[in-house]
């Protein structure tokens, strides 16, 4: 389809995925995290979205609706 995206709807649809490994904060299992949009990631083992945030260290937390319920985090025994 060498003219998909191209005509009266603008340029084309640019599209790339990452694909990282990450341990998952929801079910606690390592495992590989992909992301279509900048910050936004799915788990590939239990589905939740999770929101990448970077201060120091990259931690992966699960995300929430406006006006929905609060997720929570389980701590690490380590206390990371």
């Amino acid at each position: 389809m060498p003219n998909f995206g191209k005509g009266p709807f603008g340029g084309g649809v640019n599209i790339s995925a990452e694909i990282v490994n990450g341990v998952c904060p929801t079910c606690d299992q390592p495992t590989v995290l992909i992301s279509l949009y900048e910050t936004l990631y799915k788990c590939t083992s239990c589905g939740h979205q999770l929101e990448q945030k970077v201060n120091g260290v990259i931690r992966y937390i699960p995300m929430s609706n406006s006006g929905g319920t609060l997720p929570t985090l389980k701590t690490a025994p380590d206390g990371a």
